[in-house]
């Protein structure tokens, strides 16, 4: 990009917003662009690639198991370092949560405490990894109980509708952050002359109808009847009751999912299920759906468990789990239009008809 082209960095963005609010101290600017900096660390990891030694398990072939019950890349594990390294000396931080820890994450001394809660998935869809797809991280910046000096668990427990800012980064063809303060939703694409994430993509908005929807179709067994009714409908095309042909995407990374849905429309579904009766739903609320819900609303989306708001559910514990839906609002309203009508049973599964999708003819 010539130096002769003017273009907002996200430096200029933060402090034209700032400008709104004289009272603000600037922390809530630091932590941010402390973020984008860790954001920042990971995008030049994932790009070196295996040239970086950064590929496949930590801690051997078998690998180390999360909190999650899931196996840790050794990217998971520099990215959740970078975060926890880039912010905490910054003062504006009371703790952190992230996917990769099972407690919250102390301050450590002699680095000052501040007024601010940070909750990441340091890196989303690391299961592609290995196989150069893209990646990313979430994040969401809320607001800590005054006073506090040791953060607790029940800190952390605030419906999305409390989110100060959330955002993600996309590690792809090219490094984009996300972002959200409550005003919109911009996009900055990081400079690799200049190291600075630049406003590429102001005031986004995802439109209210859609012709593509993606969902984990190798679950579909497991679905209950409104999901099923609604890709029902949508497989139909136009010979079914939509009157219109839809394009079916999955990617394996919810990062890559929300950016291709801001960028151009859709509905992103990974419902709760019957696959496991102890997990209501795949995705974590804190710092999974939460900031891309925020972001999906802010951009005139919309962000739902199926039958209510993400953004109002009352987190119980830090990692739990919950079926998320969202995307281009007049189809989450038809999803949740379904699962709040008289269910009816032996609804039409052209899923699982012969000559269908996912079963071959007799």
């Amino acid at each position: 990009m010539p130096l002769t082209q003017y273009r907002t960095t996200l430096t200029q963005f933060l402090i034209e917003e700032r400008r709104r609010y004289p009272e603000a101290s600037g922390d809530f600017n630091g932590l941010i662009l402390n973020v984008a900096l860790a954001c920042k660390s990971i995008a030049r990891a994932t790009a070196f690639g295996a040239l970086g030694g950064v590929l496949g398990n930590a801690g051997g072939a078998g690998g180390t198991i999360n909190v999650q019950g899931e196996t840790q890349k050794n990217l998971d594990i520099m990215s959740n370092d970078a975060f926890l390294h880039v912010t905490e000396w910054g003062g504006q931080l009371a703790g952190m949560v992230s996917e990769e820890m099972e407690d919250p994450y102390q301050i450590p001394h002699p680095f000052p405490k501040g007024k601010y809660l940070l909750v990441f998935d340091p890196l989303d869809g690391s299961s592609n990894i290995d196989v150069n797809v893209s990646v990313g991280s979430i994040f969401s910046i809320l607001r800590a109980p005054d006073g506090v000096q040791s953060v607790s668990e029940k800190d952390f427990l605030q419906p999305g509708v409390q989110q100060l800012a959330a955002g993600y980064a996309i590690y792809g063809p090219a490094t984009m952050l996300v972002l959200t303060v409550g005003n919109g939703v911009n996009g900055f694409t990081l400079d690799p002359n200049l190291g600075e994430f630049i406003l590429t993509h102001p005031s986004l908005q995802i439109p209210p109808e859609t012709n593509e929807f993606a969902i984990n179709a190798s679950n579909s067994r497991f679905w209950e009847e409104p999901i099923k009714r609604y890709v029902n409908e949508c497989m139909a095309g136009k010979t079914g009751m939509r009157d219109k042909d839809f394009n079916m995407r999955w990617i394996a990374s919810m990062v890559a999912e929300a950016h291709r849905i801001l960028m151009r429309g859709g509905v992103f579904m990974y419902p709760r299920d019957y696959k496991d009766p102890d997990k209501p739903g795949r995705l974590r609320l804190l710092y999974e759906a939460n900031p891309i819900g925020f972001i999906m609303e802010q951009a005139g989306g919309k962000a739902s468990t199926g039958r209510q708001s993400i953004m109002a559910v009352q987190p119980t514990s830090l990692h739990q789990r919950i079926g998320l839906i969202f995307g281009s609002r007049n189809e989450v309203e038809r999803i949740e239009s379904y699962h709040n009508a008289p269910q009816k049973d032996n609804l039409p599964n052209p899923l699982f008809n012969e000559r269908s999708l996912f079963r071959g003819s007799n």
